[in-house]
């Protein structure tokens, strides 16, 4: 039996050390020293108030042998010596009480000192125990988050170790999707694996069919080029200003500012069709439009100047400027 005791024993110590917490201990430790604290600076305010209710009760035997002293004089002045022997013998009783009183308010008053002296003292341990109390809960909180930091880094964490062993299957299955999309690519530019289809082609077909889209490209640059005035010679024209006409509205004349201006939004008009962004394209035409319109001297009607630069109507889209920039060849006869 006493070994089953002793085993119980350990195993509730055990589960009470998993289950203790220092910060906790220590909280609890400090609430039962500002209790005793408490109980102390109650226990000198009942001395206190003994001390004060002695006080009070001697004031009034003195007042009364005072009193009594008074009656004896008077009786002796009449000629009753008797009355006067009992009122000195009152008050010589009044003034043993009062002597005992006042022994008694010494011990009290010294007994609180000694009281004030004990709080003082435990005042200090106290503050001295909240100061370690705090440093021990500090270093308790340090020690635990770094444990927990450790843990999380050396994968010794459940939660870590779930999460790493999901990131290397990702990885894993990242590298393989883009070793076959290598694979698959290789394959496509050898020729390997052509097109399904009538319209197959090969690589040569591919390589001559990209080398005519750049030439496409750069020829539809130099057309939007040529058709929007973008180029940098027209901005020197005259006094230094441009004239410019939107397509189905009238001549604006703009200053070589609001011209250098129109210029960089012109190239992001050429970027947004060589690139088939039909939203950018809109924007870029749109805010050429409004800088013209809001920066530019409208001319009117009765005057008849040529255009340095044409801007598309603003209802323009982007099949349309394409047209601009690579006009269709003329047939053949």
């Amino acid at each position: 039996m006493r070994r089953m005791s002793d085993v119980i024993q350990q195993k509730l110590n055990h589960v009470l050390d998993r289950a203790e917490n220092p910060a906790e201990s220590m909280d609890l430790a400090y609430q039962k020293q500002l209790q005793s604290l408490q109980q102390m600076r109650s226990s000198i305010a009942d001395v206190l108030t003994s001390e004060k209710r002695l006080e009070l009760q001697a004031a009034d035997l003195k007042q009364r042998q005072t009193k009594l002293q008074d009656q004896a004089r008077t009786a002796l002045t009449q000629g009753n010596e008797d009355l006067a022997r009992l009122a000195l013998t009152r008050a010589d009783t009044a003034g043993q009480q009062l002597a005992d009183l006042d022994v008694q308010i010494q011990q009290l008053t010294t007994q609180e000192q000694k009281l004030q002296v004990t709080a003082q003292k435990l005042q200090a341990k106290v503050e001295a125990f909240r100061t370690q109390k705090e440093t021990i809960k500090a270093q308790y909180s340090a020690a635990q988050a770094s444990t927990r930091i450790g843990e999380a880094v050396t994968g010794l964490s459940e939660h870590m170790a779930d999460v790493s062993m999901m990131v290397d299957r990702a990885q894993d299955k990242t590298r393989q999707m883009q070793a076959r999309s290598a694979a698959i690519d290789q394959l496509i530019d050898t020729g390997a694996l052509n097109e399904i289809g009538p319209g197959s082609a090969d690589d040569i077909d591919r390589q001559l069919a990209a080398a005519s889209t750049a030439t496409n490209v750069d020829s539809q640059l130099a057309a939007m080029k040529l058709a929007l005035g973008s180029g940098q010679a027209q901005l020197g024209l005259g006094d230094g200003s441009l004239v410019v006409r939107i397509q189905g509205e009238d001549q604006y004349r703009i200053a070589r500012p609001v011209a250098a201006d129109l210029e960089t939004r012109d190239a992001l008009i050429v970027k947004a069709i060589e690139a088939g962004d039909e939203a950018g394209f809109s924007a870029a035409l749109k805010s050429s439009l409004d800088l013209v319109r809001g920066h530019g001297q409208r001319l009117g009607e009765d005057t008849l100047q040529g255009s340095d630069l044409v801007l598309p109507a603003e209802d323009t889209d982007l099949a349309e400027a394409r047209s601009i920039m690579n006009p269709a060849p003329p047939s053949a006869p």
